[in-house]
């Protein structure tokens, strides 16, 4: 019997605009404001190259992209987003409701054998940035899913609700405020349907200290009546530098769109390491222009948790709520966000852990960031999304995928990305090189941060 058949029916592959990440629909609509006509690109690559593709998962593949080009706003979608969304805007909303994705237009994949069953997969994904934005993470969670479909088929879905709800009780007895953020690398829909299911029992049971603060994943938050949380990724960073070219301030530019798009006390959870933390901290001291949108006209020069006096402007440190650490030592992290925070003299705010979570790894950052001052939050994605044992044997671990999809052009231009461990640069090399020459970066090595063994 085959893992598919051992569960209740379920859809397969992707049938939903808001089976995503919510930061691809927030910065969809910032897209849509700001640069409705930029084109660009995106390319895709397996960090665990020898996990490849059967020429069964490959043509299952091409079946499932085809067939995102059927997807429509359902109306239950629209009046969820705007009752849990109220922050994304009645012309982006009309938008996605007239939306079509295009496949055949915008996405090439394609196969390179390495023997007469497998092979390497190339997938490249092109056309308006505001149409393009949502194609990264289903195209991800049917590589995912293509790949434990057809190649290995050795595992089960059998306990994996009940080892989420263990993960989900002993982070909340530990007090952790946890999000689900597995949508990208899931062993498929239904896992993840589990998942949040053991998540959601957990966070009904008394006494627990902790929250369950939502899921990344819009649909299953809709399903399961959570919030959908997220703010923004580094494809925002990403695609500006790349069309101004200023690698100097893309950061300020970056964070400006954002507040003008959003406004303050909206989407406050600054991702620092697009381009270096250290070179984010310089931009997160600066102080914010007067805002020139319309529908922002309130004055962002007070009432910003560690309010600055009258007589100066709000800088984004003191606006944004907190940061998300994605890349790095986490530990070093918060040693060097909190001698930036003292140094401007702001303290409490947020630090949301993301990169390659367990609970072991939680607790052991929960305890370092409350030492340090701050509130610690956690999204935690594959740990939960795709954690299986060998079906033949207990004792093996059915190993994930790890892949991406990364912006690596925006009108015209190389887009690139160089974060806080050397494993997770993206782009084009000689800008990579470029641009850390002229922004003083200096190279960093994590000895946990192999690409290829993060789980």
């Amino acid at each position: 019997m085959s893992p598919r058949q051992s569960a209740p029916k379920m859809p397969e592959g992707v049938f939903s605009f808001l089976d995503t990440d919510l930061y691809k629909l927030t910065m969809q609509c910032a897209v849509l404001q700001y640069f409705p006509t930029v084109e660009v690109e995106y390319k895709f690559t397996n960090r665990t190259p020898s996990m490849r593709l059967n020429n069964a998962a490959f043509a299952w593949l091409q079946q499932q992209v085809t067939k995102l080009g059927d997807i429509t706003l359902a109306q239950q979608e629209l009046d969820f987003l705007r009752k849990s969304c109220p922050f994304l805007s009645s012309s982006y909303l009309t938008f996605l409701q007239t939306l079509r994705l295009r496949p055949a237009e915008h996405v090439k994949l394609s196969f390179t054998p390495v023997d007469e069953s497998y092979g390497d997969l190339q997938m490249t994904i092109q056309g308006l940035w505001v149409e393009t934005i949502l194609y990264e993470i289903p195209l991800l969670a049917l590589t995912s899913e293509a790949y434990f479909k057809f190649v290995d088929q050795d595992w089960e879905y059998d306990e994996q609700e009940e080892s989420a709800y263990a993960k989900g009780v002993e982070l909340l007895k530990a007090g952790c405020l946890l999000s689900e953020f597995g949508s990208r690398r899931r062993r498929d829909f239904q896992t993840q349907n589990l998942v949040i299911k053991g998540l959601v029992r957990a966070s009904a049971e008394n006494g627990l200290p902790g929250k369950l603060t939502g899921t990344s994943n819009v649909y299953f938050a809709m399903q399961y009546g959570i919030a959908p949380v997220g703010t923004v990724a580094h494809e925002w960073f990403m695609g500006i530098a790349a069309l101004t070219g200023d690698y100097e301030n893309a950061n300020i530019h970056g964070l400006n769109y954002w507040l003008d798009c959003y406004g303050k006390g909206v989407l406050g959870i600054a991702l620092t390491d697009t381009f270096g933390t250290a070179d984010f901290f310089r931009a997160f001291n600066t102080a914010i222009p007067k805002r020139t949108s319309a529908s922002q006209e309130q004055d962002l020069s007070t009432d910003s948790g560690d309010t600055p006096s009258a007589s100066r402007p709000a800088t984004y440190a003191e606006v944004f709520t907190g940061i998300r650490q994605d890349s790095g030592d986490p530990k070093e992290y918060v040693k060097i966000a909190s001698e930036f925070y003292k140094s401007v003299g702001i303290s409490g705010k947020t630090i949301v852990f993301s990169d390659s979570l367990d609970v072991e790894k939680c607790l052991e950052y929960k305890e370092v960031a409350e030492r340090y001052g701050f509130k610690p939050s956690f999204g935690v994605g594959t740990f939960f999304t795709n954690d299986f044992k060998h079906k033949s044997n207990g004792q093996t671990k059915s190993k994930p995928m790890n892949i991406v999809i990364k912006l690596s052009k925006a009108g015209g231009n190389p887009a690139i990305k160089i974060s806080d461990n050397i494993g997770k640069n993206t782009g084009d090399a000689h800008t990579v090189e470029d641009v850390k020459r002229r922004l003083g970066y200096l190279e960093k090595e994590w000895s946990a941060g192999d690409e290829a063994k993060r789980w």
